[in-house]
Order: structure tokens, then sequence, then C-alpha cells
């Protein structure tokens, strides 16, 4: 596993936003082809649920982008990291990337009206903290050890 080899990034195995997709397209498949589970509400309140939902993931993922913009490190987790980023919105969460990308599955949801895609994101949430999450925290502590501990116990992992 890459984790020992701090010069790698984390032992990934599938990219986070394949996953969140993934439970969009199963929610739709599972909402046209199984089961209808319509969310009631009206079209004003859907759409202007679903636009803040949205809004909100996408400021979530564009802070956290901006920071590793800044800092010069590539967001994809599988590439070396050459710091621990702990300042603007990771002073919030550990990974305020899959928290957006949650947020903007929770929008498409609220959006369709497609209560499958809600049911599905703690299925999403846990495949993201299998396939990538825990690789990554196994790879910070290896590659940081105290200062990323002290960090993970100061900061949630979701919010």
């Amino acid at each position: 596993m890459n984790a020992e080899n701090p010069e790698r990034g984390a032992a990934v195995r599938i990219p986070p936003p394949l996953v969140y997709l993934a439970g969009v397209i199963v929610g739709i498949l599972l909402h046209a082809f199984v089961l209808p589970l319509p969310l009631q509400l009206g079209s004003t309140a859907r759409i202007s649920g679903a636009a803040l939902l949205g809004l909100c993931g996408l400021l979530w993922l564009g802070a956290a982008a901006n920071l590793f913009k800044r800092t010069g490190q590539d967001p994809k987790p599988w590439k070396p990291t050459p710091e621990v980023i702990s300042g603007g919105i990771y002073r919030y969460t550990r990974n305020p990337m899959y928290v957006g990308m949650a947020l903007l599955q929770s929008a498409i949801a609220v959006g369709t009206a497609n209560v499958w895609i809600l049911i599905l994101l703690p299925v999403v949430l846990v495949v993201v903290y299998a396939t990538a999450i825990r690789h990554e925290e196994a790879y910070l502590e290896c590659k940081f050890g105290a200062s990323y501990t002290e960090y993970r116990k100061n900061v949630r992992r979701w919010i």
C-alpha cells in the first residue's frame, strides 16, 4: 500500500467524484425502473432547495480547490502531498471536497425530486471512506506524523 511510502500519494482505489456520480446514477435507475420514491415538495421549494444545496456544494469545493491552487498542490488524492492544508475551510472539516460533493448529490436529489439519491448518500459516504479517506489518512499520518495527528484530533472528518 502507498501509505508506507510518503513519496507517493495515498492508495486511493476509486476517484471519489465517480463514487458520487455512481450514487446519482443508481438513484436515477432505481427511481425509474424499480420503485419511484418522489420527494414531496412543491416546485418552488424543490428548485430553491436544490439551488441552495448546489451553491453551498460549489462554495465548499471552490474554497478547497482555491487552497490547493494557492499552495501549489494537486487535489488528486493519489498524488503526493507536500504539506497538510489546515487553514481556510480545512479548519472546519478535513474533507471539504467530499462534503461539497455530498451537497451536490443532495442538490441533484432535491432538484430531481428523487429520494433514492438521498437514500444512497450514506452508502456513497461509506464507500468514499473505504476507498479514499482511510487511505488518505494513513498516508498523511505516515508522512507528517504528529502534526497530522494533532490536526486530526482538532478537526472533524466531515463537519
